[in-house]
């Protein structure tokens, strides 16, 4: 008796890659991939997109069922272009053969490129979407034309919104400008327009009260760095013990985003937490590191600001970034020029920190309202 078939697919499931996983009504089979770790149900059965998952799905089911052809070949080509080890063993067969070889000219560019892990992830998902509407028609013949129903559909269909939009749009871009070397092909894309949204900012009470909500010294030494230097969430994990200079009193960051190289002042009483949390935890090398050592990833950051506000009763939306924001908005109110703010944001525009003024009280609370002349 033949035995049955697994077959295995690369997907998107609610903006995350997975791998759909189709058992044919096997119902043997069936309960082996809902018991592994990470399994959800959502119009088929599919798991995390990750080696070791797929490593023990095939262990377990070895000898039982057959995969379906291909599913675990081109591992080695694929680690060449540059796939990290977790996604190397994902093949998305469904993939015409010449689009399949688009794909890893795509992200091996972009490793050549020197494109941060986060902008690949990104891109190549976006690309991922488009190939895998495609069938047998090959991603380098679609017109521009072609191009923008596509994207039309996206929008219309899908739901994308202006930024979502905008990504896909520079997907796309970067495959026939930087990949074909087609710098004409695809200029005249339709960008939807961004919407001007205002950052959202927290009053110093409210800060205050976050911050003393956590006692624990390292939690605390995070939240005070946040606001104190206006730091992004990737940049307070990416310090070391070195880039603090209380002889100087600033802080060097080393290529953050933009892989750009900034100096930032260092707050007299953020160094007295940080010497506070370092005679409690002695870190060796990270400023922040983890039980088990090594660098503190950022969404645990992000989760210690969301218990912070939670302890602290606070229901004003926004993450860790709310920090930095009104860092900005509050140097702007104390009467900082503009142009130090920018430089200290490490922003590539002063059109990104204009928006500042937007949200700023300081020339505000001067307006008086006509309400207040009425003889009521």
């Amino acid at each position: 008796m033949d035995k049955p078939v697994i077959v295995l697919s690369l997907a998107v499931v609610r903006g995350v890659e997975r791998v759909r996983v189709d058992h044919g009504g096997h119902i043997p089979s069936e309960h082996e991939i809902r018991t592994m770790p990470g399994a959800r149900y959502d119009n088929g059965w599919h798991l995390p997109a990750d080696h070791g998952t797929l490593l023990q799905l095939k262990q377990q089911l070895e000898g039982k069922v057959s995969f379906s052809a291909g599913i675990f070949r081109k591992q080695w080509e694929m680690r060449l272009a540059g796939f990290t080890h977790q996604t190397a063993i994902l093949i998305p067969q469904l993939l015409d053969a010449r689009n399949f070889d688009a794909l890893i000219r795509y992200v091996k560019t972009m490793k050549l490129k020197a494109y941060s892990d986060a902008t690949i992830r990104h891109y190549r998902q976006e690309f991922l979407k488009l190939l895998g509407l495609l069938g047998q028609r090959f991603v380098g013949d679609l017109t521009p034309d072609q191009i923008k129903s596509y994207l039309y559909w996206l929008i219309t269909r899908k739901g994308y919104g202006e930024s979502h939009a905008n990504t896909a749009v520079n997907a796309i871009k970067f495959y026939f400008e930087k990949v074909l070397l087609q710098p004409k092909v695809v200029y005249d894309l339709p960008r939807p327009r961004k919407p001007l949204v205002l950052p959202k900012v927290m009053g110093k009470k409210t800060i205050t009260g976050i911050i003393k909500a956590k006692v624990n010294e390292k939690h605390r030494s995070m939240l005070m760095l946040a606001y104190a230097a206006g730091l992004r969430v990737s940049e307070i994990v990416a310090l070391k013990l070195t880039d603090i200079d209380s002889d100087r009193m600033c802080i060097n960051l080393r290529r953050a985003k933009g892989k750009k190289d900034r100096v930032v002042p260092l707050s007299p009483v953020l160094l007295e937490q940080l010497r506070t949390y370092y005679r409690a935890y002695r870190p060796r090398e990270w400023l922040f590191e983890g039980a088990a050592g090594g660098q503190y990833s950022i969404r645990s950051v992000q989760q210690v600001f969301r218990d912070a506000k939670e302890a602290a009763g606070i229901n004003q939306p926004g993450g860790i970034h709310t920090l930095r924001h009104s860092y900005a908005t509050h140097l702007l109110e104390t009467g900082t020029d503009i142009r130090f703010i920018k430089e200290l944001l490490g922003h590539n525009s002063i059109q990104t920190t204009i928006r500042y003024t937007h949200v700023s009280l300081r020339q505000i609370t001067l307006i008086r309202s006509p309400l207040d002349d009425l003889d009521l």
